[in-house]
Order: C-alpha cells, then sequence, then structure tokens
C-alpha cells in the first residue's frame, strides 16, 4: 500500500472512531478534532502504534458527517430493508455507513470502488463477513444513486 493510501486507511479508521465518540458522548467537534489530533492520529496507545493519518481529510470526513447528517442518514435509511431503522444499526456500524456515504456524496476525487472498499477494510476491523456484506450492500446502493 502506498504511503498516501496508508495514511487515508488510517484517517477514515479514525474518522469512524471519532463519530462514535461524538455519537456516545456528544463530544462538540472542536473538542473531538483537538482530542484525536493530539492523542491519537500516528500516536501509541497501550503499544499499538496508531499510523499516521492524512490529518486533513479525516478532519472533512469528520467535519462533512457532522455537518450533513441529517441529509446522510436520510439517504442510509432510503437503502434499508422495510422495518429496518438506523436507530437499530450498532452504533459503529451507523458510523462506518455514515462516513461512507458523505464520501460517496462529497468526494468525487475518490472512485467509488475505493471508497466502498476502504470502508469494506474499516468494517473487516470491527465485524464478521455478514456484517460487511451488509455494509458493502448499502454503500454500493448509495453510490448507484449519488454516482450516476
Amino acid at each position: 500500500m502506498k504511503p498516501k493510501s496508508k495514511a487515508r486507511a488510517a484517517a477514515r479508521l479514525a474518522a469512524v472512531q471519532a463519530l462514535y465518540q461524538h455519537e456516545m458522548e456528544n463530544t462538540p467537534q472542536a473538542q473531538l478534532l483537538d482530542e484525536f489530533h493530539r492523542h491519537r492520529l500516528g500516536a501509541e496507545i497501550d503499544e499499538d502504534q496508531y499510523a499516521d493519518a492524512e490529518v486533513a481529510f479525516f478532519d472533512d470526513v469528520v467535519k462533512g458527517v457532522l455537518a450533513r447528517r441529517d441529509e446522510i442518514d436520510a439517504l442510509l435509511t432510503s437503502k434499508l430493508a422495510q422495518g429496518w431503522s438506523l436507530a437499530r444499526l450498532d452504533r459503529t456500524m451507523l458510523q462506518i455507513l455514515r462516513a461512507g456515504t458523505w464520501e460517496l456524496l462529497a468526494r468525487p476525487d475518490v472512485p467509488t470502488g475505493t471508497a466502498i472498499n476502504e470502508y469494506l477494510d474499516v468494517a473487516h476491523a470491527f465485524f464478521e463477513t455478514r456484517e460487511t456484506k451488509f455494509v458493502n450492500g448499502v454503500l454500493d446502493a448509495v453510490g448507484k444513486q449519488v454516482r450516476q
């Protein structure tokens, strides 16, 4: 993996973690970004070395998802099977779907397949195959709608 794509992958994973923290603790955006900049991105925590993340990309994803969350959630809701709601989804999975949807909506410079595959990699860090297939299906449906 090229250094830039590795840094982007690390930024995506960190963005999902930051969005999860925001969801669970309602951490204000400025505090959230500052905490990740100072303590998480490229840091060592409990002897785990965190990869150097592309900070500007991390900021873009977090700020973008928070700014457009209602729009993103409406789009995601439209892709869920009847009887399912975002409230039923695992909180981590929801952040993966939000970040992936934002990237498909707002970053035309990132190819559709790349965006989806990157968030599948993030999903693999947290979930088994069945859940990652779900993430793939939802993001694929979003991509088909927002990228004609």
